[in-house]
């Protein structure tokens, strides 16, 4: 059988599947066995309680869907004492997804979370708005990134996630100075920047006006984002962003992923991640590929250029 293993940093995974944060909740488990996927990653934490924006917060589009929950969260307290506690039943190591509004408030929480045991790694959700920064989120200035990853780095020996923003000039700055400040890997991307208008209406669909997509309209982008990341960095890299089924994960793959996270694929079929292990092992058997190792970064016939295509 197709070895599936791979290694994210420090974190040795059984295989590269797991869930995107936001996508995936413990109610799941009663249909979806947690232990055979790669990792768990629940919801984005936040020190304190959180409402979220106001509704409606997901609305479909073509290829997609766009969403502007707002991190709705039940607090650091409640993560603790309720959700690592539930998921530590599960063999799957557990990925705590951290969101926050300033960098000490980052460390703090990461500080607090790092001392369980049940936790094996960490997400830092770095598309984040930085109140000290007049809303612009963390991940798109590089010397911010840099700065906080290196906060946090203080603060804990478990392995660091830079989930990074795909709302920025060059990816590849940011990625680079969340190398530079200790990141042990990076997940690529997060939700694009989107709005969508009811005609009839004439009134946004989202409350919030403007919100994130994501779904298979998006894949083309993230798997852009990875080729650019994977060419400047040595970090392994987790691929997110329009996965639907294994063929897209391996594309993922070739450009440079080492893992991959499913987020709305999870909304259409709940048991998508293990139809898409399923799928990878196929495909690794019909091309007789005994270690994913073989194909991380493999693409054929590309001469490496990250310029702009064009109809010219």
């Amino acid at each position: 059988m197709a070895n599936l293993e791979v290694s994210i940093g420090s974190l040795k995974l059984k295989n590269p599947i797991m869930p995107a944060s936001g996508t995936f909740g413990e109610e799941m488990a009663a249909i979806l066995d947690f232990n055979q996927l790669g990792a768990l990653v629940p919801k984005s934490i936040t020190k304190t309680v959180r409402k979220g924006n106001p509704t409606p917060r997901i609305c479909e589009t073509f290829g997609g869907m766009i969403n502007s929950i707002g991190i709705q969260s039940k607090g650091l307290d409640y993560y603790q004492q309720i959700t690592v506690p539930f998921y530590s039943k599960f063999s799957s190591p557990l990925i705590s997804s951290i969101s926050a509004d300033s960098i000490d408030e980052f460390t703090e929480v990461s500080e607090k979370i790092s001392q369980m045991e049940e936790v094996a790694a960490l997400e830092l959700n770095i598309s984040c708005p930085n109140l000290k920064k007049d809303g612009m989120a963390f991940g798109m200035d590089a010397n911010v990134t840099r700065d906080l990853v290196s906060a946090v780095r203080q603060v804990t020996d478990k392995p660091l996630i830079i989930k990074l923003s795909p709302n920025v000039t060059n990816i590849g700055v940011i990625a680079l100075a969340a190398e530079d400040g200790g990141a042990d890997a990076l997940t690529v991307a997060n939700t694009f920047i989107a709005m969508a208008i009811d005609v009839h209406t004439r009134k946004p669909k989202i409350g919030n006006v403007i919100g994130g997509i994501s779904g298979p309209s998006i894949k083309p982008l993230v798997v852009r984002l990875i080729h650019q990341v994977y060419q400047v960095s040595n970090l392994p890299i987790i691929g997110c962003g329009g996965v639907m089924n294994g063929e897209d994960a391996i594309e993922m793959m070739l450009a440079g992923a080492s893992a991959v996270q499913v987020g709305t694929a999870n909304f259409v079929h709940p048991t998508v991640m293990l139809t898409i292990l399923q799928e990878i092992q196929d495909y690794m058997e019909q091309y007789q590929i005994t270690s994913l190792k073989e194909i991380i970064g493999k693409i054929e016939g590309s001469n490496q250029h990250d310029g702009m295509g064009s109809f010219n």
